[in-house]
């Protein structure tokens, strides 16, 4: 990702928005999620495909159970209480036509709690990567000037106006 070439905040808002998507619900729509952030926000659609990266099968359990209690807490408990092993038993009892009725309950405070909970970690990632895409790309250039001669000069060296140092 500190390869990219674009701009430290284009980088920093494509991961950002990667990093908010992997918080939804939205189980294998988290690239076309983060894609559509990151095109809105003018971030980079490559950072933003590696920040989906956030959300992977180790975070996952500990995300949905996250943004399940913060949005029952956001709706003030008027988001009905489901067992999650009832919904499994009705799946497995074959009542797939009310899928999503049985679903929907358990995901609503879910869309509703990966907003606060992925604008926190999306804020957080963007700092991060911001900082360090700024570190890398100006020891990047200041390496690249060193070895072909200062073809362009560091960004923090002030230019020479008159030739005489």
């Amino acid at each position: 990702m500190l390869r990219l070439t674009a701009t430290p905040h284009a980088i920093a808002i494509g991961f950002a928005s990667g990093a908010f998507a992997s918080f939804t619900p939205l189980i294998g729509f988290h690239f076309l999620t983060a894609f559509a952030v990151a095109y809105l926000l003018r971030g980079n659609l490559i950072a933003a495909a590696l920040g989906t990266s956030v959300g992977n099968p180790l975070t996952f359990p500990f995300i949905w159970a996250l943004t399940y209690k913060i949005g029952q807490w956001v709706l003030h408990g008027r988001a009905p209480k489901t067992d999650p092993h009832q919904v499994h038993q009705q799946f497995q009892h074959g009542l797939w036509e009310k899928s999503f009725d049985a679903l929907w309950p358990m995901l609503k405070p879910m869309f509703i709690g990966a907003v606060p909970v992925g604008l926190i970690v999306g804020s957080i990632s963007y700092v991060v990567v911001l900082k360090s895409v700024e570190v890398y790309q100006r020891r990047r250039r200041r390496t690249l000037a060193g070895k072909n001669g200062r073809l362009f000069p560091a960004p923090d060296t002030p230019a020479e106006e008159d030739g005489s140092a």
